[in-house]
């Protein structure tokens, strides 16, 4: 127990953003084709997780569910999920496949594969996917972490802020 709470108190450490900044000002196409501005899901009075994953990505195959669960339970009441897959429109029909595969309830949306692109989602702090975005319900970045985050941690973090 002592070492999972360590583990716990370790990521909570790396999930805070040293920059706080708001949502960038950027659209990207959904799944359909169809541009939606960032500000169409982001500080809309939710906490809004994106999750950044690309089709072929091991971990984001093994985890994405567990976010959508996180959505179902969460979306009408305070908290809701952004799927963003790196993917880019030349694998859109796999990026499809993906959705449908984990049977995602979530919206996701597609941007290249650029890094430069990529880089505006969360303030500059991008290693591989998945990427987790923490924005507060106005819509300002205040976490980021590398690889997949579980769901605890998340709800935890948020009641954290909450308090302050």
């Amino acid at each position: 127990m002592k070492i999972k709470q360590l583990f716990l108190s370790f990521l909570i450490i790396l999930l805070p953003v040293t920059v706080h900044a708001m949502a960038p000002d950027l659209s990207l196409k959904d799944l359909n084709g169809s541009e939606r501005p960032l500000s169409q899901y982001i500080g809309q009075g939710k906490w809004t997780v994106l999750v950044i994953w690309a089709e072929d990505c091991e971990v984001c195959n093994a985890e994405i569910e567990t976010y959508d669960f996180f959505h179902e339970e969460r979306k009408d009441k305070d908290a809701q999920i952004l799927g963003v897959s790196v993917d880019g429109w030349d694998k859109i029909k796999l990026a499809r496949d993906f959705v449908k595969r984990h049977n995602l309830s979530f919206p996701n949306l597609l941007i290249e594969p650029d890094m430069n692109e990529i880089l505006k989602l969360g303030g500059g702090n991008f290693v591989g996917t998945p990427t987790i975005y923490i924005y507060t319900p106005d819509g300002e970045i205040v976490a980021s972490q590398a690889g997949a985050v579980p769901i605890n941690i998340i709800e935890d973090f948020i009641k954290s802020w909450e308090k302050k």
